[in-house]
């Protein structure tokens, strides 16, 4: 009989490809994704700020980060909240107490994309050989987040830090294998 509780990676077979690179690239498996929806004047996203230690980005392509929870604003009402794998659960509880009877909702996304983890100096070349975004350090420093197409790839890009060229891209599952061939195919012309 097969065993149907393990969990599997979405790029679990690719991490010897990815090792292999001239750019740091490694899968964060499972980490922990809540889509918040809240007015970002109302009372709900004010008393969830006030829960994970700051306030929502409300500035369109930024993040904030508290602790170990990233939130990327994905519109005027919409965030989604990134933390470490589960968490899920715990991070929901905490925002459903704090939106209380407000309005506003939290739903789990885990399960909808992989992450990975992209850092070295030459990260932003390799990006822009499939992404029209403009991710120089001046137009997209740490704090920057956005929602674009990578390589005809729906993906979220989250700069980390701009001096290490440090990024998170959170890709659909479904497409994390086509992600990761672009990916070392774009490597590669690297000519290293």
């Amino acid at each position: 009989m097969v065993d149907t509780t393990t969990r599997r990676s979405p790029l679990a077979g690719q991490a010897p490809a990815l090792a292999g690179l001239p750019i740091s690239a490694r899968e964060l498996p499972f980490l922990t994704q809540l889509n918040l929806r809240a007015d970002p004047d109302g009372p709900a996203a004010a008393s969830i700020g006030r829960a994970l230690g700051g306030t929502l980005p409300v500035v369109p392509s930024t993040a904030s980060r508290f602790g170990e929870v990233d939130v990327l604003w994905l519109g005027p009402d919409e965030w989604l909240l990134l933390a470490p794998s589960g968490q899920e659960e715990a991070l929901a509880a905490t925002v459903r107490r704090a939106i209380g009877e407000a309005d506003g909702a939290v739903t789990d996304v885990s399960a909808q994309r992989t992450a990975v983890a992209l850092t070295g100096p030459r990260v932003r070349e390799v990006l822009a050989r499939g992404c029209s975004i403009d991710l120089h350090p001046k137009a997209a420093p740490a704090g920057s987040c956005v929602q674009t197409l990578l390589a005809q790839t729906g993906v979220t890009i989250l700069v980390r830090d701009e001096t290490s060229s440090d990024f998170l891209l959170l890709v659909r599952s479904s497409f994390a294998e086509y992600f990761a061939a672009w990916l070392i195919d774009a490597c590669a012309e690297l000519g290293e």
